[in-house]
């Protein structure tokens, strides 16, 4: 008799079949336990021809039985005992002999050490596959136990067992894992000793060049400022240019879309990681329901806080279909979603994974448009980074702009980067993976608050290429002046972090990514905040010479006025002509008058930029969380189309 967690026995008395008996067939026994109809089991079989998926993933996928009745099922079929697991029922001392990331990924784990009927010590494992013999070469192996009897149990009696058992292992490797095994990469410390030397000489040289000789220090500081915006702004326009004229790298046609055999397509995981969402989380699972990809062979792994029970309430109610899997990460500093999405690695079986944020509308054939992009793209593909574009565009004025600079930055700055193989900087969602190459990079910088950036360089210097794609995710526009800029300067507290950690060893990222991406790094990831954090002071001296005329020469010669005035205009009117060009192409005609506003848009950053390195200084790690939900469009029950642009069809 199986014995369950809770004492009692397994449902329904199980027969062993002889040792020569003939297998059975996983819909047989359906059939016989009365969970599948034979007009169901017909459909499955058909739909699995044409997939490639297994029937019991059919099955569950659309609904037409439960994990348990699969289960139980699964266990006659491979002529093993059945067993429901709890977490009190695993032998801590055996688990720590285990690695919690190999047993998530192959699904299974071990439980106990007994005795067999021959009094032989053996280890009892549950397995929520087939018992096999690698399962028993590796307890056997690490324990030095040559007995090993393996039990049936569900995949997700497995993921809670480990998510409980090995809390302090997953935790210490979502947290602490990139930090221990590549220290130089990690944003963790933030500051190492020669960058705090150099800014200390860097100061004391300035503190003493202003009390021996001021006016010379503000010439050298100003003309040294101008200097550094005018390539950053330069950079950005040659970058963007090149874009206007590329576009993107990995076009993928309709064509090459519909060509594809749903039987040949891996299995994608999904990370979706949600913090205090509670209000859109059956949004989110009507937009993912949308998606064009077989749901046998996709993975949802939900991500919530241990902290945040409204959104776990919230997520259970959506009642998600079984392929979603809610993965409760637990709590421990710092709380950021690189953190997060960490755990959510661990777990993914796909072969494929993409991050998608709570309130994101991807196109439905994204997952596709990524796959042919990989096929194309080499081996040195890591990965596809699609579009992100905003269902609430035209909400109100900071939305507008939004959407502009996004369209911008996406269309033009991103497929610049591609075609003169610079380093990418990724977006925080709709980043495709190839997760055995993400595993091998150490995942996410738990540290960096802009993770996203800080990952797309950190592959780019390990070798390999982050290629756009011609499809779009819809995102909410944030529509409130101060969410957004919480939400700015933690992007680019990010974008500083990421300097300070690639410059560490400049040498080393010279001889590794070579002079011109390493120039494209400085100036695009280095060059943004230095240019938002001298943006207010060139606005200063044109007010200045504005008002009183000539006011600025004793100090200033006039040539660096001049300069200065003539950077101010040349970097404002470089984004207004590319947010402008961003709404032609989108075709969004009626966001391009906002362009105008980019000046005004541009100020707010500075804001952002000045919270930021402040924070920088103070609290680092600080993940500054952006409300979501706030658009009338997420409100709506129906889940409105988006009213953003929408990308112009390529040949």
């Amino acid at each position: 008799m199986t014995v369950t967690a809770s004492g009692g026995a397994a449902p329904g008395p199980r027969r062993r079949r002889g040792r020569h008996a003939a297998p059975e067939r996983l819909g047989d026994v359906l059939l016989e336990q009365g969970a599948l109809t034979e007009e169901q089991l017909a459909e499955a079989l058909d739909h699995q021809e044409r997939v490639g998926a297994p029937l019991g993933a059919i099955v569950l996928a659309r609904g037409w039985v439960t994990r348990r009745q699969l289960y139980v099922a699964l266990a006659e079929v491979w002529d093993a005992d059945l067993a429901f697991v709890d977490p009190v029922d695993v032998d801590e001392e055996l688990a720590r002999l285990f690695p919690a990331a190999m047993l998530a990924r192959e699904v299974w784990l071990p439980l106990r050490v007994e005795r067999d009927d021959e009094g032989e010590l053996q280890v009892v494992v549950a397995t929520a596959g087939r018992p096999s013999a690698h399962i028993a070469e590796e307890v056997v192996q690490r324990t030095g136990i040559s007995r090993v009897r393996q039990v049936v149990t569900t995949d997700w009696d497995v993921q809670r067992a480990l998510r409980t058992v090995w809390r302090e292992e997953l935790v210490h490797d979502a947290v602490t894992s990139l930090a221990e095994r590549r220290p130089d990469e990690s944003a963790s410390t933030v500051f190492v000793r020669k960058q705090v030397v150099g800014a200390v000489l860097a100061l004391a040289a300035l503190v003493t060049g202003a009390v021996w000789d001021l006016p010379t220090t503000l010439v050298v500081l100003v003309a040294t400022v101008n200097v550094a915006v005018a390539l950053a702004v330069g950079t950005k326009a040659v970058i963007s240019t090149v874009g206007t004229a590329w576009e993107t790298v990995e076009q993928v046609t309709d064509e090459e879309v519909a060509a594809l055999d749903d039987a040949e397509l891996p299995i994608y995981t999904i990370l979706v990681p949600v913090y205090k969402e509670a209000g859109i989380v059956g949004l989110l699972m009507r937009n993912l329901a949308d998606l064009d990809w077989p749901r046998e062979k996709l993975e949802i792994l939900l991500l919530l806080e241990e902290d945040d029970p409204e959104t776990l309430t919230a997520a259970l109610a959506a009642a998600p279909p079984d392929i979603v899997r809610i993965v409760v990460v637990p709590h421990s500093l710092p709380k950021t979603k690189p953190r997060a999405c960490n755990v959510g690695l661990a777990f993914a079986r796909g072969e494929y994974v993409v991050i998608y944020d709570a309130e994101d509308r991807p196109d439905p054939d994204q997952l596709k448009k990524s796959i042919v992009a990989f096929r194309k793209g080499g081996d040195d593909l890591v990965c596809v980074q699609a579009a992100l574009n905003y269902f609430n565009a035209r909400e109100n004025l900071l939305t507008r702009m939004f959407t502009l600079e996004y369209s911008s930055w996406f269309d033009y700055t991103l497929a610049g980067l591609d075609k003169l193989r610079l380093p990418i900087p990724l977006g925080g969602t709709s980043n495709h993976f190839r997760t055995d190459m993400l595993r091998d990079l150490g995942g996410w910088d738990p540290y960096n608050v802009t993770e996203d950036a800080d990952l797309g360089i950190r592959a780019s210097a390990r070798g390999h290429r982050v290629a756009v794609v011609n499809s779009t995710t819809y995102e909410e526009a944030n529509m409130a002046v101060g969410n957004w800029i919480r939400q700015r300067s933690r992007w680019i507290k990010g974008y500083m972090q990421t300097v300070l950690v690639h410059t560490r060893h400049p040498w080393r990222l010279l001889r590794s990514v070579g002079p011109r991406q390493t120039a494209g790094f400085a100036l695009l990831i280095g060059g943004t905040p230095l240019m938002f954090l001298a943006t207010p002071w060139l606005y200063a001296i044109m007010i200045v010479e504005l008002i009183w005329p000539g006011a600025l020469v004793p100090t200033l010669p006039d040539w660096l006025v001049q300069v200065s005035f003539a950077n101010l205009l040349l970097g404002n009117s470089v984004i207004i002509y590319l947010s402008l060009l961003a709404g032609f192409k989108r075709r969004s005609y009626g966001l391009v008058p906002f362009a105008l506003f980019s000046p005004v848009y541009w100020l707010l950053h500075s804001i952002a930029s000045y919270k930021a390195l402040w924070q920088l200084l103070v609290n680092p790690f600080y993940w500054e969380k952006t409300n979501h939900g706030l658009s009338s469009h997420v409100q709506s029950s129906d889940g409105p189309a988006p009213d953003g642009p929408r990308p112009a069809v390529h040949a």
